[in-house]
């Protein structure tokens, strides 16, 4: 037992009563939920706010409030309550080439799935009930995912469910969608074709900007010099562009992609604008929120079929906003039939109806939303904010409520075993949660609690009025209890004291422990029964593989094949105790977040589960030591400075609705799915991102133009029911020129690496590698196809998807889905569990690094910021070709910043910026520029600072000099040049037209 300093008092708690068995959760509704200090009523809670409501900002750390605008409600407004709604019943067969995972049986099918790829229930073997079986919703029998709430009036019946709290879809779709397995392609990477004539293995003659020594070599690039068709032919062959403004008519320039070599913007580039009218396109979500794989969808499955791309969506739903409108109001506007909620894209027909853009029934006005509050005037419902805005944030009501909204509640869970406290992670944490303590989401019912474990599990009395914090050890893991219920989850204000008291102790209560078990099993399922009377977010910091108790995990890995060109064994969990626990946390909305902090094996693939499908976030930080590796340290302090401030939603659920003859079938990321279309988030975050595929199963040629909205109905840290909800429209062609015009190819490799994930659980990696390169194969074969009557050789793509070649390459060579190159299989995992959580920008800076030299910043094109100058210097492609030994070059993966420095660099850089009086002094261990009072120093500075503005996690950094071990994990960036297992850039280029038909 550990011995605690002498302001701790440890008691060893006997199992003297019959402890509850660790069972599946009830409904939800059926929770006792008592405040001891909330200390005001239900209805006071709900008191709408007026003024200035604030919010979290976009800066890193959250901290600054901006003012938002709020709009009150109308005086003497009624009441505009829920309506009947159902779930989607099924969909279409999706574009059959597409990567999409032959049925299975599952061994738990009674557990839907949350993380990876979800379909609706038909489909069997997807872990979902068929729809012939009654659904259960929130714990609770519900046949179909009817809603019994049917009346339009404020004395609506309580709801009974989520489905019915949110309100359901289209009634009357149809088949879901099937697998088909993809063409299968030879495993490619380390089987090489006969090089190329012009492929030169030799070096070629320096130049000034190519390095200073033999060891970088560039491929040789062919000349052709056949014909090439010119844009009005190319137009004339795709059946003519539909009037498409100058700039669709760049995107669908034809580009040989073996022949132009420097095909990489200077910067980075914004996605495709939807060619949509000037007043659309103000109105129009942002697409950093929400955004498609498709700007210009096409009319009909066929023609998408024809296209051969993927289409679907990714979504940033709770990210920071600067400006956000938050609209006060008893009644929020929805159309009776589909429950979409009033947006920019609906049309009023007249003053007193309106249209609704997704099913297109005629809705009526109601009278309160007939009053403008930004004008104060009547008659005006076009200019109300909710027509004005595709992003609004709505206070709801308590109609929008299965009970009272729940407080802020955080539990941490710590692992103090000897494996823990040597590696220091403990006095970083509590030292980081001291400083942030203040500053975490909530109000005057924020409750805390601690947990901490080895091979048994300690829990902490904190109740007001104590002299000292109590530790109650449990030893009888293997049937875990509460040993009290009342004083383990405190008020963060009224025990405050005693809460730093624990935290200032901990640290030094387990120094010396020779306990090497880990219990994180039972540490867990104590969690869950802590938590489920008011649900929460559970923190769990893990060091090790669980050797103990429950969920015990054996390592499956062996080192020896880590460099294997075959299939990865061990991708998929061991056990299902995580999953379930999960599931039964999400039935009680509990979220559980996992911080990862070990050098040895952990199985994080089945680890991770506990997080996936609790809508949680995984933290990974390996060989973590708060000495030995100092840049790891700085990046859990701030990673943790960041996860304490940031914002946070409780008990949510999301739903996403699309234009009639438009279906989603499958979800990405981390949650639970609680019907069709329905996802369950106990916890949301404004650092996760979301993806889902679509098919069409009806023809759109009535309409010009397809929406999408997605709505978020959260709980705040402050207690106040809140709706966000956002509204994306996009045209609608007929024209296959105008669907190539109109891809966004980072979306596209964003949904295709969820795709791929998904394929290398359910089936192999090789599987998800050759589907990855057939994408690349069928897109340009359906464009030379249907492209041009004049057939250059080379390999030909239009200017839109001239980089899909390069991405793809460049998610061949990551982590998540590499062979033959040596990854540990808990990295391996946690690359997958990024991809499946991250938003759109920091999957692409993890996939396609920004690469710039930065030993030369001038002020020539500079932006200019409250008085600071920020360089601008161009992206280089990512190769060693473009390095050379006079310069320093840094390199943005998005969760790591490397800056190189070459052996003949600029003495003057490394003196002014690096603070070291040559390159030999220059540290193997530096990890941050020192900040000097020179103007090399602050450009560089303003520079980095600049380019960390657009992130909410700090990335860790290293100084990388040429000649250490350490830069061989910079070079594994280089995408473009070729490994001992993986083609360069121009030999994949080689292999994808050696795969297409002749």
């Amino acid at each position: 037992m550990p011995q605690g300093p002498e302001c701790l008092s440890t008691i060893l708690v006997q199992p003297f009563q019959q402890a509850a068995p660790y069972t599946m959760p009830t409904g939800y509704c059926g929770q006792p939920y008592n405040h001891p200090s909330q200390g005001q009523t239900c209805a006071q809670s709900q008191q709408m706010q007026h003024s200035v409501v604030p919010a979290s900002s976009g800066n890193n750390l959250g901290a600054p409030l901006h003012p938002i605008v709020s709009y009150p409600s109308a005086p003497g407004s009624s009441q505009y309550g829920t309506l009947r709604s159902s779930q989607i019943a099924a969909g279409q067969p999706p574009v059959p080439t597409l990567m999409q995972p032959p049925p299975t049986q599952s061994s738990s099918q009674q557990y839907p799935q949350g993380n990876g790829a979800t379909p609706t229930p038909a489909h069997q073997g997807y872990g979902a009930a068929p729809l012939s079986q009654t659904a259960t919703v929130n714990g609770q029998s519900n046949a179909g995912g009817e809603s019994s709430s049917t009346t339009t009036g404020s004395a609506s019946p309580v709801p009974n469910s989520y489905e019915s709290l949110e309100g359901g879809s289209y009634p009357d779709l149809s088949a879901p969608p099937t697998g088909v397995p993809p063409k299968q392609a030879p495993p490619f990477g380390y089987n090489y074709p006969t090089m190329h004539p012009a492929y030169q293995q030799n070096p070629t003659p320096r130049t000034d900007s190519s390095p200073s020594h033999g060891g970088y070599n560039p491929p040789g690039y062919q000349q052709y010099s056949q014909p090439f068709p010119s844009l009005s032919e190319l137009s004339s062959a795709l059946g003519g562009l539909s009037s498409v403004p100058d700039l669709e008519v760049e995107t669908l320039r034809p580009v040989n992609l073996l022949q132009e070599r420097n095909i990489l913007p200077p910067k980075r580039t914004p996605p495709p604008e939807p060619n949509l009218s000037n007043d659309l396109r103000k109105v129009n979500c942002s697409p950093d929120t929400f955004c498609c794989t498709l700007t210009n969808i096409p009319q009909t499955q066929a023609l998408l079929n024809k296209a051969r791309l993927p289409l679907g969506l990714l979504l940033h739903p709770f990210r920071d906003l600067t400006q956000l409108p938050v609209i006060t109001s008893n009644t929020i506007v929805r159309c009776r039939s589909c429950r979409t909620y009033i947006n920019p894209f609906v049309s009023f027909l007249d003053q007193r109806r309106w249209k609704c853009n997704l099913c297109y029934r005629v809705n009526d006005v109601p009278d309160e939303f007939m009053y403008n509050p930004v004008t104060r005037s009547y008659g005006e419902p076009h200019k109300r904010p909710e027509v004005q805005n595709s992003t609004v944030e709505f206070i709801a009501s308590s109609d929008y409520m299965l009970r009272p909204p729940q407080p802020a509640v955080y539990l941490f869970v710590l692992d103090v075993s000897h494996n823990a406290m040597e590696s220091g992670y403990l006095t970083v944490f509590c030292q980081s949660l001291l400083d942030n303590l203040e500053k975490m989401p909530g109000d005057t019912r924020t409750r805390i609690g601690f947990v901490t474990f080895d091979s048994t599990v300690h829990f902490y009395n904190l109740q007001e009025g104590l002299s000292q914090p109590q530790m109650l050890v449990v030893s009888d893991i293997d049937d875990i209890f509460i040993p009290t219920h009342d004083s383990l989850l405190v008020n963060l204000k009224e025990s405050k004291e005693l809460v730093k008291d624990l935290l200032n102790a901990l640290p030094g209560m387990f120094t010396h422990t020779r306990e090497t078990r880990s219990a994180l099993g039972p540490a867990l399922q104590a969690a869950y029964k802590l938590m489920s009377p008011t649900g929460g977010r559970v923190s769990v910091f893990q060091t090790q593989l669980p050797t103990v108790g429950t969920g015990v995990l054996q390592s499956r890995e062996d080192p020896n094949l880590r460099s294997s060109t075959k299939n990865v064994q061990h991708l998929g969990p061991a056990t299902d105790f995580y999953k379930k626990l999960a599931l039964d946390c999400s039935g009680q909305q509990i979220g559980v977040d996992l911080f990862l902090l070990s050098s040895q094996y952990s199985d994080l693939a089945s680890l991770a589960g506990v997080s996936k499908y609790s809508a949680g976030s995984i933290f990974y930080y390996p060989s973590f030591h708060h000495i030995h590796n100092p840049s790891q340290r700085q990046k859990f302090q701030k990673d943790l400075q960041r996860y304490l401030t940031r914002k946070i939603g409780f008990e949510a659920v999301m739903r996403i609705r699309c234009t009639k003859g438009l279906s989603i079938h499958t979800f990405h990321g981390n949650f639970f799915v609680r019907s069709t279309d329905l996802l369950s988030l106990a916890n949301v975050n404004p650092d996760s991102g979301f993806a889902v595929q679509m098919s069409i199963e009806e023809s759109l040629a009535d309409t010009s133009l397809a929406c999408f909205q997605a709505a978020l109905l959260y709980t705040s840290s402050k207690g106040k029911r809140r709706i966000r909800v956002h509204t994306l429209c996009l045209p609608v062609v007929s024209q296959l020129s105008d669907v190539f015009a109109g891809a966004d190819i980072q979306a596209i490799s964003c949904l295709l690496a969820n795709m791929a994930i998904d394929r290398s659980i359910s089936s192999s990696l090789s599987d998800a590698r050759d589907a990855l390169v057939n994408a690349v194969v069928d897109c340009l074969t359906a464009y030379r196809a249907n492209g041009s009557n004049i057939q250059p050789s080379g390999l030909i793509a239009p200017s839109a998807l001239r980089l899909f070649p390069l991405y793809v390459l460049a998610l061949l060579k990551q982590k998540a889905l590499r062979t033959g190159t040596s990854t540990r299989l808990d990295e391996r995992v946690f690359a997958m569990c990024e991809f499946k959580s991250q938003p759109l920008h920091q999957i692409m800076r993890i996939v396609h690094p920004d690469l710039y030299r930065i030993d030369n910043l001038t002020e020539q094109g500079a932006l200019h910021l409250n008085d600071s100058v920020i360089p601008q210097p161009p992206l280089l492609q990512l190769t060693a070709e473009k390095l050379t030994r006079e310069g320093a070059f840094l390199m943005d993966c998005g969760s790591v910043m490397y800056l190189w420095v070459g052996k003949c660099c600029n003495e003057m850089f490394v003196r002014d910026v690096l603070g070291c009086p040559n390159y030999a002094s220059i540290p193997s261990s530096m990890t941050e520029i020192p900040e000097l009072q020179t103007t090399y120093s602050e450009r560089t500075r303003a520079f980095i600072s600049w380019l960390l503005e657009s992130r909410t996690f700090h990335p860790a950094f290293y100084v990388v000099k040429d000649d250490t071990s350490a830069k061989t994990s910079f070079f594994q960036h280089l995408v473009e040049d070729r490994t001992e297992s993986a083609f360069s850039y121009y030999e994949f280029l080689l292999h994808i037209q050696q795969q297409m038909p002749k």
